[in-house]
């Protein structure tokens, strides 16, 4: 082959490898080995992890298994209240949460572009540590792989959790019946409009940030309080309105929702308005809704609201059998709207 011929070629593995990811961080060799020492273990060490095995041998308590996975592109990776690692931890959390589960172990795959700086990387890596002991979960297995610069955008992230839904609890859209009582944890749309303020460089005055946190607290609490909880669902993409069409399709019930009750916070609100966008539609990542025999109503709210995550928890509404699959909202001036799932994305690279 003439020196014409031949392809051009990039070393993946630099002499000196110290600020920046490189294709050899991705090649199961010396300096994956040396990603795992320097960074991943000293944040996530634990001794199910530290046997660096190709899985992970954990023990459960009694009861059913729940399993849930997601995967993370969220642009900026940092922002106010949260971070793409934080995300991680808490949505994959959260998911297992709303299902009545105990979530007690997690995976972490991360895709790299060649060229992201090491601190970046440690910066994520510690913030998903602080997130996982503050939810109570442990990493125990993960993975990392590096991609050509231009192929990726910084840092990918992908989770799976497992957790333990205790006997006697019983949770989905199924038991859901009219008459029930829909609770809404706090204001929405801070995490959406938080990400859309940063990309836009707007100045916002006042405590406008993410609402991301870990709701097991609230979920167990919620499980205490209320032998009549039907279901629980977390509110990430799609925000309220899709988690209210969603449980209303599969229970094949109707939902009444009240705007006035509904909290919105006046930052969030006037930036929706500043780019026409609905509060009902934006991205939340520490909000629930949950839905509970009207019997439990009270008791359900009063306990949401000793929780830090449920300290705003106001009842929104009612579920009728009145158009099975649609969901209404009385609006604030007096005229009822048929609240629709997002048609599209209102923005994208939220979560």
């Amino acid at each position: 082959m003439s020196t014409r011929e031949m392809p051009a070629m990039a070393c993946p593995m630099p002499l000196a490898v110290k600020s920046h990811v490189v294709l050899g961080h991705g090649s199961g060799g010396r300096l994956s080995a040396a990603l795992m020492r320097d960074i991943f273990l000293p944040a996530f060490g634990n001794p199910v992890l530290n046997e660096l095995n190709d899985q992970a041998a954990v023990r459960l308590a009694p009861g059913r298994v729940a399993f849930s996975t997601d995967s993370y592109v969220v642009k900026p990776l940092f922002f106010p209240g949260g971070s793409i690692g934080e995300l991680a931890v808490y949505g994959t959390v959260n998911d297992l949460a709303v299902g009545g589960a105990e979530p007690q172990y997690l995976s972490a795959a991360f895709i790299l572009e060649e060229g992201l700086p090491l601190e970046t990387l440690r910066r994520v890596v510690e913030q998903m540590a602080v997130a996982a002991r503050r939810a109570g979960v442990t990493i125990v297995t993960g993975d990392t792989k590096v991609v050509e610069k231009g192929s990726g955008d910084q840092v990918f992230l992908t989770t799976a959790g497992i957790g333990v839904i205790p006997d006697g609890v019983t949770l989905g859209p199924q038991y859901v019946r009219a008459g029930d009582r829909i609770l809404l944890s706090g204001p929405i749309g801070e995490h959406g409009v938080t990400i859309l303020a940063q990309r836009e460089g707007l100045g916002v005055s006042g405590e406008l940030k993410s609402d991301s946190a870990p709701l097991t607290e609230l979920c167990r609490a919620l499980v205490k309080a209320a032998p009549g909880l039907r279901t629980m669902r977390d509110l990430t993409r799609g925000g309220l309105s899709s988690a209210m069409n969603e449980i209303a399709a599969s229970a094949r019930v109707g939902m009444s929702l009240e705007e006035r009750k509904i909290p919105v916070s006046e930052a969030v609100r006037g930036i929706c308005e500043l780019f026409g966008l609905d509060p009902m539609y934006v991205a939340n990542e520490g909000k629930l809704i949950a839905i509970v025999a009207p019997e439990d109503a009270e008791a359900a709210l009063a306990a949401m609201r000793t929780v830090d995550t449920g300290v705003g928890a106001e009842m929104i509404g009612t579920v009728t059998s009145n158009r099975p699959g649609c969901v209404v909202m009385r609006t604030s001036f007096g005229t009822d709207r048929i609240v629709d799932m997002l048609a599209g994305d209102q923005l994208p690279r939220i979560c």
